[in-house]
């Protein structure tokens, strides 16, 4: 009898620590999407490159918008010069990655749409948990915290090689870059973006 009762006792607490954990994930998950549904609805994007899924939302940075433009007029020529293309597109993953005050919270990852679709998911997450582990939310508009925002940015070099990927080789760039923010907090202000071709498409797969 005394057996029964234990065993019984010992599968209502593992009953009672599975309907815990399940009610965590929920709200977990619950506050995941709910900080997501924030982002996307206190943003609005003015222009986009539709072929390529590059967009220009209402709050991004005249520096952002002016390079922008630069790259939408250079793939808008029939004959693209893709180590111009290459140049740009570094330079909005940069200032959209370092940008950090115009985002939201942690959950609002910049420069996702020019990373490589395979490697978003890990991206994203390595992002949340460094650069923007600690990014106050936004929400109320009424964030204190001081957050960099790039205000200047130069290629310094531009290099046409090959990168290897899933066993196959891809025509690839390596653009060097050097950037400055309105004020030094310390953040990152140099690295070699690598991007790949795959389909006509240039796709970011690498910062060194």
């Amino acid at each position: 009898m005394k057996k029964n009762l234990r065993r019984n006792f010992l599968i209502l607490i593992g009953i009672g620590i599975v309907i815990c954990a399940s009610i965590l994930i929920y709200l977990f998950i619950k506050n995941l999407n709910a900080n997501k549904e924030t982002v996307i609805n206190k943003t609005e994007n003015v222009d986009t490159i539709e072929k390529y899924g590059y967009n220009l939302e209402d709050r991004d940075s005249t520096l952002f918008k002016e390079i922008f433009l630069n790259l939408k007029d250079s793939l808008s020529v029939s004959e693209i010069d893709y180590q111009k293309y290459a140049e740009y597109l570094s330079e909005l993953y940069i200032i959209d990655l370092y940008s950090i005050d115009n985002k939201i919270n942690q959950y609002d990852v910049g420069a996702l749409e020019y990373v490589l679709p395979d490697i978003k998911d890990n991206f994203e997450l390595k992002v949340k948990d460094t650069l923007y582990k600690y990014v106050e939310d936004n929400s109320d508009d009424k964030r204190k915290q001081d957050l960099p925002e790039v205000s200047s940015i130069e290629v310094k070099s531009v290099t046409d090689t090959s990168y290897k990927y899933n066993d196959q080789d891809y025509e690839s760039y390596e653009i060097e870059l050097n950037w400055e923010y309105y004020k030094d907090l310390g953040y990152d202000t140099e690295a070699t973006v690598v991007l790949i071709k795959s389909d006509d498409i240039l796709y970011v797969v690498e910062q060194k």
